[in-house]
């Protein structure tokens, strides 16, 4: 009996050198998807999208400023919310970052909290404080504290040694972070802080499409009603801001800001003791779990609606989102490259990276949603062009730190043959840190009738039915911590990780 012979692969993907390896991941990503495909629910619903797709164009063209209510106001909230929600995760991620490495409980209890999207929180705390700057806080501080406390332990420990080393023995923690490691890292927290703030803006606008007062719940009021030129104008003053925020958040004007945005985000709300104890340790556990009825729990767990669909979607959801972004950012990043292209081409390119990835994925989504009707269509040209813009504009910022080496190429060969397989490292790696994201915007994109977890998760949040919503965090929950694992063991482990956006 002969021996079976094993096709050999291409020389190209063969061994374990980065190139195959990258190779091998990224071909595996993209048949994988293109295999689900036929599962996803693509369809166009509405008859005529183009023609809403012009009224947007023309209103985002010819804004109507002064239709707009109040714009000074609702951009000042959505600062002020921002910048005490990131200031609040700071204080709460510093110590939890002390205690990281050394604690597989605080671990654990940060990957939980930064896993659930600042939406849920804000409709989980919006059953007790309402809709108060308390519940947009808390929104923001609780995941941005794990997420501080992730990234800053991370970068506290890549800090060189040498100074903890020079220490005398017995000095206590505190006086290591505060003589040695802070100094030696100040520049690279400051830089993730900055990057947190411009996410705190934008998840800021959010929290306007669960009713607080934010920029966003005007502009979900203007794209719904069909009054365009308010929404164009809208957006371009979210635009502006992000735009202008090196200029106006200037660590001198930052004290001005904390001070103005604490005057904003008043009145506080009377906060009930007994009702917050209730709601914590009563309304979010099922009856049978409190009293310990295991028969009770069994059929409680019996009558949730079958999740395996929405489970399914979520991944589905968050594996194309992710191959998207690939395909976007590998298409994209040239326009904005300093190796390509003339000067007006490349501001041109710029800018549109710029608008993709400073228009949260919700609001993209409810575009789509209104130009092609409810699908996972809409959810998947958000996910791809925000988080694809995003890579893209940090790869054209690394490809413009190269020096060519092959001249008399041209354009086509530049990128395919120099370019592109230097800076293909960084990019797939930003591309596994974005996959955690995406799959947590993947689940709130169910608030807008995507049938993914976040769409159950927000119907059962409207019935009053604390307890199953809460269980559906719980799974939303760890789905995110499985897919942030399998990402960090599939991530090349030649990239370091300076880019603040890569964490």
């Amino acid at each position: 009996m002969s021996d079976a012979v094993t096709p050999a692969r291409p020389a190209w993907l063969a061994g374990r050198a980065p190139g195959p390896r990258l190779a091998r991941h990224t071909l595996t990503l993209v048949a994988l998807a293109l295999l689900l495909l036929p599962l996803a629910d693509l369809a166009v619903i509405t008859r005529d999208p183009w023609t809403e797709l012009a009224r947007m164009a023309r209103g985002l063209a010819w804004p109507a400023f002064g239709a707009v209510e109040s714009p000074l106001s609702a951009l000042g909230l959505t600062v002020a919310v921002a910048l005490w929600g990131t200031l609040g995760g700071v204080v709460l991620g510093i110590p939890l970052a002390l205690l990281f490495a050394r604690s597989r409980l605080v671990r654990a209890g940060c990957a939980f909290v930064r896993a659930i999207h600042e939406l849920f929180w804000a409709l989980l705390f919006l059953q007790v404080f309402g809709l108060s700057a308390l519940t947009a806080l808390l929104a923001l501080a609780i995941p941005y504290a794990g997420i501080f406390a992730k990234v800053y332990a991370e970068i506290l420990e890549q800090a060189p040694s040498a100074p903890r080393d020079a220490l005398p023995p017995g000095v206590g923690r505190l006086s290591r972070l505060v003589y040695t490691e802070l100094p030696m890292a100040w520049a690279q927290l400051a830089a993730y802080t900055r990057y947190r703030f411009e996410c705190g803006l934008r998840a800021s606008v959010l929290l306007g499409f669960v009713g607080l007062p934010t920029l966003g719940f005007q502009l979900e009021t203007a794209f719904r009603e069909g009054r365009y030129p308010e929404a164009g104008a809208l957006l371009w003053c979210f635009y502006l801001l992000i735009a202008a925020l090196p200029w106006w958040s200037h660590r001198r004007l930052v004290p001005l800001l904390l001070a103005g945005g604490a005057f904003l985000l008043g009145p506080w709300p009377a906060v009930d003791g007994g009702l917050l104890w209730r709601f914590v340790s009563q309304d979010l556990w099922p009856a049978p779990l409190r009293a310990g009825d295991g028969a009770g729990l069994a059929d409680w767990l019996a009558h949730i609606p079958d999740l395996a669909p929405a489970i399914g979607n979520t991944l589905l959801l968050g594996l194309l989102g992710t191959v998207g972004a690939l395909l976007v950012a590998l298409t994209l990043w040239p326009l904005a490259s300093r190796h390509f292209g003339c000067g007006p081409s490349r501001l041109a390119g710029r800018g549109l990276l710029i608008l993709l990835r400073s228009t949260p994925e919700l609001m993209l989504a409810f575009v789509f949603l209104l130009l092609l009707g409810p699908s996972l269509l809409p959810a998947w040209l958000a996910l791809s062009l925000h988080n694809g813009a995003l890579i893209a504009f940090l790869a054209a910022r690394h490809a413009d730190a190269l020096a060519p080496g092959m001249p008399g190429l041209s354009a086509t060969g530049r990128y395919a043959y120099e370019l592109l397989p230097r800076i293909y490292p960084g990019l797939l790696a930003l591309l596994y840190y974005r996959a955690e994201v995406i799959l947590r915007e993947t689940a709130i994109l169910g608030m807008l009738g995507v049938a993914t977890l976040g769409y159950y998760i927000d119907e059962n949040f409207q019935y009053l039915m604390f307890d199953v919503a809460f269980f559906l965090l719980l799974v939303t929950a760890g789905l995110n911590i499985a897919v942030d694992a399998l990402s960090r063991r599939l991530r090349p482990r030649q990239v370091p990780l300076d880019d603040p956006c890569l964490r």
